[in-house]
């Protein structure tokens, strides 16, 4: 583990399912491994097709068959998968993190702790959820992304986004819903030095690379509607740092009508400049 001696360290699994998706999963086990030890990493593969990345380590990799179905059937499948490997593995760990592989848990490097340590220390009513950060690239005055560079040292801006501010640690087995943006029947409870930063878009060549890749209806779409979080840190004004604050107190109180058991922010739509220090975290 980084930056953590195992003296009062309790056991912390991370968990996440990908196919077709070796860029992010070759990070995730890099960033996870570090912060918690990579045999303490679970990996499904949903296909016997998808190849091991090479740094799986020591990593618990399993390939499931894929079955095709509905994005919103896929999205119960895999979320079923997921909840029951966490249920079996509180069984002789404490916490679990569940993410997908474009995901990232990051503890404020202000707290000068490591994810690991954070986490032991912290009281946990059965989930704990980081403020979600969804990373863009602003197309004003970002390159296309360097795959050989750390994430965050080429990208600036994020949208404040509840949609990315997901309970995803727990400590007591749950039913996460699909993607890990709710548990059914628990509240979520917002720390105030975890993020969770989410890069899906990242780079805008690589979206249209994976919409080319599903077909020509994904790639149109993706051309005349664009992407959101891309549009939004390409155009919005950027706020100070003062609005992760703001936003915490923001999504703790606030619950959309449509979805109680989320987070709200009363439709704002907020951009903010990634505070410099959570670069440290080598994402």
């Amino acid at each position: 583990m980084k930056n953590a001696q195992k003296n009062n360290i309790k056991r912390i699994a991370a968990i996440t399912m990908a196919r077709n998706d070796d860029f992010f999963l070759q990070r995730w086990i890099k960033y996870y491994g570090e912060e918690i030890g990579y045999e303490n990493l679970y990996i499904y593969l949903d296909g016997e097709d998808q190849k091991i990345p090479v740094n799986a380590g020591k990593s618990h990799v399993k390939k499931l068959p894929h079955i095709e179905m509905s994005r919103a059937a896929g999205d119960k499948y895999r979320i079923n998968q997921l909840s029951a490997l966490a249920k079996e593995l509180l069984k002789t760990y404490d916490i679990v993190i569940g993410c997908d592989c474009d995901e990232f848990l990051v503890v404020d490097p202000i707290t000068n702790k490591s994810l690991a340590k954070y986490l032991s220390n912290l009281k946990i009513k059965t989930t704990v959820s980081g403020l979600g950060l969804d990373v863009g690239q602003n197309l004003n005055n970002e390159k296309k992304l360097n795959r050989k560079l750390p994430l965050l040292r080429q990208r600036e801006y994020a949208l404040l986004s509840t949609r990315y501010t997901k309970p995803v640690v727990i400590n007591k087995p749950v039913q996460w819903g699909s993607g890990f943006h709710s548990i059914h029947k628990h509240n979520f409870h917002i720390d105030k030095n975890l993020y969770l930063l989410h890069f899906g878009a990242i780079d805008l060549q690589m979206l249209l690379d994976k919409a080319a890749a599903r077909g020509p209806d994904w790639l149109n779409h993706l051309r005349r509607r664009g992407n959101g979080t891309i549009n939004a840190v390409s155009t919005l004004p950027v706020r100070g740092e003062r609005w992760l604050k703001i936003a915490r107190i923001i999504q703790t109180y606030a619950r959309p009508i449509y979805a109680l058991d989320k987070p709200g922010m009363f439709g704002l739509k907020r951009v903010i400049k990634i505070p410099p220090r959570l670069k440290e975290s080598n994402v």
